[in-house]
This record gives C-alpha cells, structure tokens and sequence, in this order.
C-alpha cells in the first residue's frame, strides 16, 4: 500500500502490508521502521512479519526500537504465539528496559505450554511475584483498618 504510507512523515504506518516495501525501506535507511513493523505485525502473517520486527529491535534509534518491540507485543496479542527469533530477540533485552512490556504480552497472550524455558520461568517468577505483592496489600490494608477502628475507640 505505497500510496497510503509516507515515509518522510510516518503517516499511514498502521497500513502497510507490503514486506518487500519495509525491506526496501531499510536498504535506505529510512527513520520511521520501527513504526512501520507494527504496521506489518497488525496486517500480515506472523511469519512474514517477524525477521522485519527482529531487525527493527536491532536500529541504532532506541524510540525506533521501542516500537520493533511494541510490534512484538501485537504479534503475541494477535497470533498467540512468536517465532523463535522474537523469543531469542526478547529475551536478550531482558524483562527491564525496552522490552518490558512485549515480554508482558508474551506472557499473557501466548499459552504457557508454547512459551520456551526462560519465558516459562519468567511466568512463574511473575506469577508468585504478584501474588505476594498482592498477599503484601490486602494485608496491609487489613492492618490499617484494624489500627483505625482501634485509634478510633480509644477517643
């Protein structure tokens, strides 16, 4: 879709579908790949999309990656699933940074059972996390309201 995308602006990015138009585009080294991938993630196959999204993780511009990795997180969101490469490229980023929230996405959209080792051990590490952090509130909320109502009886 040529006509709908301009590459000096960035407009039109959610509509491109054109692989071979995103190739092109970083032979020339274009600035906006990183919104374009998620244009390709939203409208084209997980296989088609996925080498341009593990490339776009790798621009020199970190916002230009940020967006390679939010067009991680929409492949999980719409497939269900990644390919080894977004699993590999994911995971070198680590769980903190620019990654955070695609890792979130994999994490929530992709079954356990289809998730490699380390995303399987990052589940788990993240469920028992919240959990105890939720265990840690309502228990403290419990422990203000107790102090309260004390507080308020002794007046």
């Amino acid at each position: 879709m040529t006509s709908e995308w301009d590459w000096k602006s960035g407009e039109g990015g959610s509509h491109i579908d054109d692989p071979a138009e995103v190739d092109a585009a970083f032979e020339r080294g274009e600035w906006p790949l990183g919104t374009a991938v998620i244009g390709l993630a939203f409208n084209c196959s997980l296989e088609e999309a996925s080498p341009r999204i593990a490339r776009a993780m790798r621009l020199a511009d970190r916002a230009q990656r940020g967006f390679a990795f939010t067009a991680a997180g929409v492949a999980a969101r719409l497939n269900g699933a990644l390919t080894p490469e977004l699993y590999d490229a994911l995971r070198a980023e680590g769980h903190r940074g620019l990654a955070e929230d695609a890792i979130n996405d994999t994490l929530t959209f992709v079954p356990f059972r289809d998730l490699p080792p380390w995303f399987k051990w990052r589940w788990v590490f993240v469920t028992v996390r919240n959990t105890a952090e939720g265990w840690w509130l309502r228990s403290a909320e419990v422990i203000e309201d107790t102090w309260r109502a004390v507080r308020g009886r002794r007046s």
